[in-house]
């Protein structure tokens, strides 16, 4: 694609926010199912990730009308979602095998860390489960402040390494060490592991990340809290030590300030 593609600007429609409360049992048994069919069923396990992301992200002021950039989106179901809900929706996705066999027609094979988009251009910048598979996770987030415009939202969901799902498809045996882990996934499916760590699967940390995250003048954190976890979600990333096993998947809600 030959230069910056136009994103088209329109008024958001005003949609009065919502507080997103701890969600419910059934609702995070309900994931942790997909969750396990994900091999078999990918279709069924994103669809219903990215109505619940989307769900989220509306309880921060709706999509309706804004501007949605889905950074890492591989299959696109993330911007599939944003747009039936009204969005415009736009994919960027640095690997284009991770688009699937029936891509998005305007979907932007691009770099997270050099995003080819104006300052400012996105009301609501998303990026769900991408950051642990960049080696530079600052840089990428910086890139994703660069690109919201002031107030706009931030979605940010990673799988942190300490958690039961940290080493993705050879958990939970990353606990005894990455090369153990991806030697037995290998032992037992008869094929090597998709991710190897300090290539495309990097060791991020709950703790560390708040702390970058915090220290920066460009954004406020608007909410910590466990994705996925039914009760407690937001006390459980409050308690140091305890959050980087119980946490599973950290979801970020930043506000970009204003210059």
């Amino acid at each position: 694609m030959d230069g910056d593609p136009e994103i088209p600007r329109r008024a958001p429609t005003k949609n009065a926010p919502r507080v997103w409360k701890d969600p419910s049992f059934r609702r995070s048994f309900a994931l942790f199912r997909a969750f396990m069919r994900e091999q078999d069923d990918p279709e069924g396990c994103y669809s219903l990730l990215a109505r619940d992301a989307a769900d989220q992200v509306e309880a921060y002021g709706g999509v309706e009308g804004r501007t949605v950039v889905d950074v890492g989106g591989g299959g696109g179901y993330f911007t599939a979602e944003f747009r039936r809900r009204g969005a415009q929706a736009y994919l960027f996705e640095p690997d284009v095998r991770e688009l699937g066999a029936k891509p998005d027609g305007s979907a932007v094979v691009a770099d997270g860390y050099l995003l080819p988009l104006a300052d400012g251009v996105a009301d609501v910048t998303f990026s769900s489960n991408v950051l642990e598979h960049v080696a530079d996770p600052q840089t990428f987030l910086s890139e994703l402040v660069r690109v919201t415009r002031p107030d706009g939202l931030i979605y940010v969901s990673f799988t942190n390494w300490l958690s039961p799902w940290g080493g993705h498809e050879w958990a939970p045996w990353h606990y005894l060490g990455a090369r153990r882990a991806r030697a037995r996934y290998h032992r037992r499916t008869g094929k090597p592991a998709k991710h190897t760590l300090g290539e495309n699967l990097f060791a991020v940390h709950i703790g560390s990340t708040l702390r970058q995250v915090r220290a920066r003048d460009d954004v406020t954190v608007v909410s910590a809290r466990s994705r996925y976890w039914p009760i407690l979600a937001s006390a459980v990333t409050r308690a140091p030590g305890l959050r980087e096993f119980a946490t599973w998947n950290l979801l970020l809600i930043l506000r970009r300030c204003p210059p």
